[in-house]
């Protein structure tokens, strides 16, 4: 049965298609046809008119009329698959699209991954599979919050395998902080989703003091009380307060996840700034700057 996180994987890939050639082309150094048009396919197929299967996700790379290339991705948290399941897949694709195809799955489990990282013995002489296997030891650690920043999907994926490491979380709740993605809490939402309980308490920690919304129980709960008390209160003047005070939280959020030791009056002048458009000028440089006087040289 789908859980949570099998979901959010799929949901990730499919909001993201490109994100299943990245993985393959730059993880796994597969060679792939080098177009720039990937969309999602209809996932259901048929090996004759009585027998449907359906993958997780099926993605061509090329025209629709002239598929070049074909990606099955394929969500596995157990070993409740037969891997000759995934060879079926393949062939049947392949037989209905007349394109080479590559099965990609994801494990965020060590040992399943190792499960399904085996040669397919098909069945059938001469056709064997070997599928590309995504698991924990292979998704990148991110600790950079310029990385992250560039790669909000893998970050959200880096959660998954890698979140017991707080720098992880601290780096992913930077880049959500300092992006300019419109989507950034719906990546918020994957990562949480595909996160063990623990993981999902250190985000909750390290996120609470975020001027974004991302939808965690725990922080949706949060952002509608501040909500409340703020239309109670009613005034522009106290909004405007409320937005600078939140943007000089995150300034301080942000050169903590980075490890900057911010000196006591350099952090007071920081909290006192009404100023939004100087606010947001410090939090933009707190993602990229290398020391604290390239970051507040005009607080000298």
């Amino acid at each position: 049965m789908p859980s949570p996180r099998h979901d959010a994987l799929i949901r990730l890939f499919k909001d993201r298609p490109q994100l299943a050639v990245d993985i393959l082309r730059d993880l796994m150094e597969v060679e792939l046809p080098d177009t720039a048009l990937t969309q999602v396919e209809d996932s259901t197929f048929n090996t004759r008119p009585s027998d449907d299967i359906e993958a997780d996700l099926v993605l061509v790379l090329g025209p629709p009329r002239d598929p070049a290339h074909a990606i099955i991705v394929e969500i596995q948290q157990d070993k409740s698959k037969h891997p000759r399941q995934l060879a079926r897949y393949a062939a049947a694709l392949w037989l209905m699209l007349g394109c080479d195809v590559t099965v990609l799955v994801i494990c965020p489990n060590r040992n399943v991954a190792d499960y399904y990282a085996q040669p397919v013995e098909s069945g059938l002489t001469g056709y064997r599979l070997r599928p590309c296997v995504l698991g924990p030891d292979a998704i990148p650690a991110i600790t950079d919050p310029r990385q992250a920043v560039k790669h909000l999907d893998m970050a959200a994926m880096s959660i998954m395998a890698h979140g017991r490491d707080r720098k992880v979380v601290e780096a992913f709740a930077t880049a959500l902080t300092v992006t300019d993605d419109d989507h950034a809490s719906d990546y918020y939402d994957y990562a949480y989703s595909m996160a063990a309980p623990e993981i999902r308490r250190l985000m909750e920690e390290i996120m609470t003091s975020t001027t974004r919304l991302p939808h965690s129980p725990f922080l949706r709960e949060q952002f509608n009380r501040g909500e409340t008390k703020g239309k109670a209160e009613g005034k522009a003047e106290g909004k405007a307060e409320g937005k600078a005070e939140e943007a000089a939280k995150s300034v301080l959020l942000v050169l903590a996840a980075r490890r900057f030791d911010v000196p006591d009056d350099i952090r007071a002048r920081i909290t006192a700034c009404t100023d939004l458009s100087q606010l947001e000028t410090w939090l933009t440089r707190a993602a990229t700057a290398q020391n604290l006087q390239e970051l507040f040289h005009d607080l000298a």
